[in-house]
């Protein structure tokens, strides 16, 4: 099975969690690059690497009957849920395809926004995608990205993989996928790379709080952390539960660490 598809049966997985409001982080994350892409009514947005519509359904509820939202995922689950989520609230203009972002014939789509919520890492060529995304903007459009600072989901993320390594350390990998764009000038030399001008970087601090130490699990079982908790047995799935929440008991952790970095980027106009 190739990386794609194992991200993909990871959040296929995770569906049954994703929605869980200990991760409410998505619709945080969501509204910031909202106000980033600052889009109007009757604006025509593409979320590339849509999941469970965080980001769609409330721009969809921005641009209004007039505007069009076009979400896309390769996790048909998640796609199940966005789809339930935009019927109960009436919202006709906004679409969930199932299908590779790189996929968008970029001479067939004018877009006033692109919209990339932590997916870009995920492109094993993601020069090509920022490329790709660009190219379906109109001039005067804007490409809002957002990637993970580093650090995110700590001190959890590391008492979870301390766990695991300790009985699976088969199962460590040896970077995570979001490591590979996690700091500004990495993201921006990638932007320029992609022939992408008039970038501006932000950097933003974040914290996740925690209800109780089981949102933390509850959030590895609703985020790619999920494909590791699959391949543990029953036995070493308790043991790494344990184990992770018993440290964040002991260490009185409250919140997690969630920093993004985001590009914004704005297409020039084209002078008559």
């Amino acid at each position: 099975m190739s990386v794609i598809m194992n991200v993909v049966a990871a959040y296929n997985a995770a569906a049954d969690h994703y929605d869980d409001p200990a991760n409410s982080y998505w619709d945080r994350v969501s509204r910031r690059m909202l106000e980033h892409l600052g889009p109007g009514e009757g604006a025509r947005l593409l979320d590339a690497g849509c999941g469970s519509g965080a980001f769609a359904i409330p721009a969809a509820e921005i641009v209004g009957p007039s505007g069009e939202v076009m979400g896309v995922d390769l996790a048909g689950e998640l796609l199940a849920l966005a789809r339930r989520k935009a019927a109960t609230r009436g919202l006709r203009q906004v679409v969930f395809e199932q299908s590779d972002y790189l996929d968008l014939p970029t001479d067939a789509f004018g877009f006033d926004g692109v919209v990339s919520i932590f997916s870009l890492f995920f492109a094993s060529d993601m020069i090509g995608a920022v490329r790709h995304w660009w190219n379906l903007l109109r001039p005067g459009g804007t490409l809002v990205i957002a990637t993970w600072g580093p650090g995110v989901f700590e001190p959890a993320a590391g008492a979870f993989w301390r766990s695991v390594g300790r009985c699976r350390p088969d199962l460590l990998p040896t970077m995570n996928p979001w490591d590979r764009v996690s700091h500004p000038g990495v993201l921006r030399t990638l932007i320029r790379s992609a022939g992408v001008s008039g970038v501006q970087v932000v950097t933003e601090r974040g914290e996740h709080p925690l209800s109780e130490p089981e949102d933390w699990w509850r959030i590895v079982l609703g985020s790619g952390f999920r494909a590791t908790v699959d391949a543990l047995t029953p036995r070493e799935r308790t043991f790494v539960h344990d184990e992770s929440l018993d440290f964040l008991c002991g260490a009185d952790v409250k919140a997690l660490r969630v920093d993004t970095v985001s590009a914004i980027c704005r297409k020039r106009t084209v002078r008559k």
